[in-house]
C-alpha cells in the first residue's frame, strides 16, 4: 500500500478576518491541503513563513502596515515562497496583480465576494495551490528579444490563417515572450489566458505597449485580422466563427470547463471546426488539462500543433497533457515557438 501523498502546507495572508475564515474553512476540506497558519498583515506573515515553512502562500495585495507588492518583493528576494495572489476585481487590483506576477507570484485569482461566489473560487484556488506547490521558483525576467524575421511577401499570403494560443499558470510571462518575438505583420492570433475579468484588459494593454502587433481584449463580433492579437476577456468563453471570407470571434458565458471561463478547449474546438487545416495551435505553460483535448481536435482537422516543453514551462500540466494525448506535432522551448509558428503558417499558405 503506497503512502498517502504529503499535504501541501498553506499560509493564508489577508487583512480581512472574514476572508481568512472562509479560505481556511474551505481549503481545509481538501485532503491534500493543510492550512498551517493565517496572517492579517505582512509583518505577521514574515514571522510565520520563517517559523512554519509553508509550501504555498495566498496573498492579498491591499493590506495595512506594508502593501502586498512590497512584501512579495522582500519575500522573493530573501525567502521565496510559491505565492497565489487573491485580489479584488478593481482596475488598481488588476494592475497590482500583474505586477505581482512580474515579481514572481505563480498565479492570480479574484477574491470571493460580489463578482465570484465561494463555490466558484475555491475549486480554482485549490488547483492553483496544488500546482504552485510543484513549481520551481524562478524570478521572471523580461529579456530583450528581437522579432523573428520572415519575408513580408510570405506573410501577406497568410490572411486566411489563424493562430490559436492557450495558457494558464505562468502564461502571462510566456505570452509576453512569445508575442514580443512576433513581427507587426503577423498572422491573426486568438488567445485564451486563464485570468479574472478586468485583469485581461490590463494584461492586453500592457502587451500592446510591448509588442509590435496590436494586442487587445476581444469584443463580441470582432474581426480576426492579420497584425492583431485578441485576448479572451475574463469570465467569457471566446470562440471562432466564419463570416463569409472572414473570421470573427464570439463571446459567451456558457458553463465553465475545467473550472475555467474562458476555457482553452472552447476556443480550440471552434478553431478546429471553422479553420481546420488553416490553423496553427499552441499550448503554453499551465495547470490542469484545459486545451489538451481541443489541441488534439485541431490536429485531427489538419491544423499544425505545438506544445511548450517541460523545461521552460512554469507548470507542465496543460502542455504535458497535450503531449500525452499525442496532440502536439512539435514540443519546443518557449524561445523557439514564435519562429516555428511563423514557419508553419507560411508552409500552409496557399
Amino acid at each position: 500500500m503506497s503512502p498517502a501523498p504529503r499535504k501541501v502546507k498553506v499560509l493564508v495572508v489577508d487583512d480581512s478576518a472574514v476572508v481568512r475564515e472562509v479560505l481556511v474553512r474551505e481549503l481545509s476540506r481538501h485532503p491534500r491541503i493543510e492550512v498551517v497558519g493565517v496572517a492579517p498583515d505582512p509583518y505577521v506573515a514574515r514571522d510565520k513563513i520563517l517559523r512554519l515553512s509553508p509550501d504555498v502562500m495566498t496573498l492579498d495585495l491591499e493590506m495595512p502596515r506594508m502593501d502586498g507588492l512590497t512584501f512579495l518583493r522582500k519575500i522573493m528576494e530573501h525567502h521565496p515562497v510559491a505565492t497565489v495572489v487573491v485580489s479584488s476585481i478593481t482596475p488598481e487590483g488588476s494592475r497590482m496583480a500583474l505586477e505581482a506576477l512580474d515579481i514572481g507570484a505563480v498565479d492570480v485569482l479574484c477574491k470571493p465576494g460580489a463578482a465570484y461566489t465561494v463555490s466558484e473560487v475555491i475549486p480554482i484556488l485549490t488547483e492553483m495551490i496544488l500546482a504552485a506547490s510543484e513549481v520551481t521558483l524562478r524570478r521572471p525576467t523580461k529579456d530583450r528579444v528581437e522579432p523573428v524575421g520572415i519575408p513580408a511577401p510570405t506573410m501577406l499570403r497568410t490572411t486566411s490563417k489563424i493562430v490559436a494560443v492557450g495558457a494558464s499558470t505562468g502564461g502571462t510571462t510566456a505570452l509576453d515572450a512569445f508575442l514580443r518575438r512576433l513581427p507587426g505583420l503577423c498572422p491573426p492570433l486568438v488567445i485564451v489566458q486563464h485570468m479574472p475579468p478586468g485583469f485581461t484588459k490590463s494584461f492586453a494593454e500592457r502587451l500592446d505597449r510591448d509588442c509590435q502587433m496590436e494586442v487587445r481584449e476581444a469584443r463580441h463580433g470582432d474581426l480576426v485580422n492579420p497584425g492583431i492579437a485578441l485576448i479572451a476577456p475574463g469570465n467569457y468563453h471566446m470562440v471562432l466563427r466564419r463570416s463569409g471570407a472572414q473570421y470573427r470571434v464570439e463571446l459567451h458565458q456558457g458553463e465553465r470547463r475545467h473550472y475555467q471561463r474562458p476555457a482553452v478547449d472552447e476556443l480550440f474546438e471552434s478553431v478546429a471546426e471553422h479553420a481546420g487545416a488553416n490553423a496553427v495551435g499552441v499550448i503554453l505553460t499551465g495547470m490542469g488539462a484545459d486545451g489538451a483535448a481541443g489541441l488534439l481536435t485541431m490536429k485531427e482537422r489538419g491544423a499544425r500543433t505545438i506544445a511548450q516543453d517541460r523545461a521552460t514551462s512554469v507548470v507542465w500540466g496543460m502542455p504535458g497533457e497535450a503531449v500525452a494525448l499525442g496532440a502536439a506535432d512539435h514540443v519546443l522551448p518557449l524561445s523557439e515557438i514564435s519562429e516555428k509558428v511563423l514557419r508553419l503558417v507560411a508552409e500552409v499558405a496557399p
